[in-house]
């Protein structure tokens, strides 16, 4: 293990941007979403190792990272503007990947939808993309931390089905992006089971034993990587107990990277208190989420 990385995301885009509106109703303001990231990073980067920012709000932010967390930056368009027939990840047309170091920045951060069984064709295409990034990332001296966000192209996330693929999703699709052709340093992946079917947490269609095997099998594939895991979106709460079980299971992993699962609910703070009341939420509620996902690594 080379590195403990206890990272924060506030890399959405338009989704984010469009449920700060809504909380903000009538005192909604265009800078809104850069006041909120701003905030997340000020004030949660005190104990992050890094916190990962969009391509389209980078430059405004590099500047206001604290001490000792270093500065990464997404190297995609809205992803809320992928095309449903094919999930592939667009660039941004902002950013490129010489801009990275005058800007005082050595992370790039890419994703792809991936899905194993998809027609290999597309497949091959978002392959040839990813290394692509991999190279300008080589070739410009940059820590590539690539994120393979799976999908089944016929079975709905959130079903009983789509849980009793998922650890073999996840691990497949770890082990395609593991291969060295794509020059990854860091591999961000999914929660390989869905706590909604984990005996002790939802409907016990997995026993927590045969939970614990998914994280072994499906990061295996990763052994020669920096592993983190990123939360999705799921509840703190899961995304916490999540961790742990990867530490029972003896998985040996980075770290992770978070979001949504810390931040999410200071939406509606921003909302009905401001500024103000959105920095001390974050010092409060949202620091002590964050100390408590270190603490799973300790």
């Amino acid at each position: 293990m080379e590195k403990i990385i206890h990272g924060v995301a506030v890399d959405a885009g338009s989704g984010l941007e469009a449920a700060i509106r809504k909380a903000r109703g009538g005192n909604s303001t265009g800078s809104d979403l850069l006041t909120f990231k701003r905030a997340v990073l000020e004030v949660l980067g005190t104990d992050a190792s890094t916190v990962l920012v969009d391509a389209a709000c980078g430059s405004d932010l590099v500047n206001h990272y604290p001490d000792n967390c270093a500065p990464m930056i997404a190297y995609e368009a809205d992803v809320y503007h992928i095309s449903d027939d094919d999930r592939i990840t667009v660039l941004p047309d902002t950013l490129s990947y010489a801009d990275y170091g005058p800007l005082g920045v050595s992370q790039l951060k890419f994703f792809m939808y991936y899905a194993p069984d998809d027609d290999a064709a597309l497949n091959a295409r978002k392959q040839a993309l990813v290394a692509t990034v991999g190279q300008g990332c080589r070739e410009n001296d940059l820590r590539y931390l690539m994120e393979p966000l799976v999908y089944h192209p016929t079975v709905e996330p959130g079903t009983a089905e789509y849980a009793a693929l998922k650890p073999d999703l996840v691990r497949r699709s770890t082990q395609v992006f593991a291969d060295p052709k794509f020059q990854a340093d860091v591999l961000k992946v999914e929660i390989p089971v869905d706590l909604n079917f984990v005996e002790g947490f939802g409907e016990p269609l997995m026993t927590r034993q045969a939970a614990l095997q998914a994280f072994r099998d499906a990061a295996e594939p990763a052994a020669e990587h920096e592993l983190v895991y990123l939360s999705a979106g799921v509840a703190f709460e899961w995304f916490e107990a999540s961790l742990q079980m990867a530490r029972e299971a003896g998985v040996c992993f980075n770290g992770f990277m978070c979001g949504r699962a810390i931040w999410a609910d200071s939406i509606e703070v921003f909302g009905k208190s401001g500024e103000t009341g959105l920095r001390d939420w974050l010092a409060g509620t949202g620091r002590t989420r964050l100390r408590r996902l270190i603490a799973t690594l300790q």
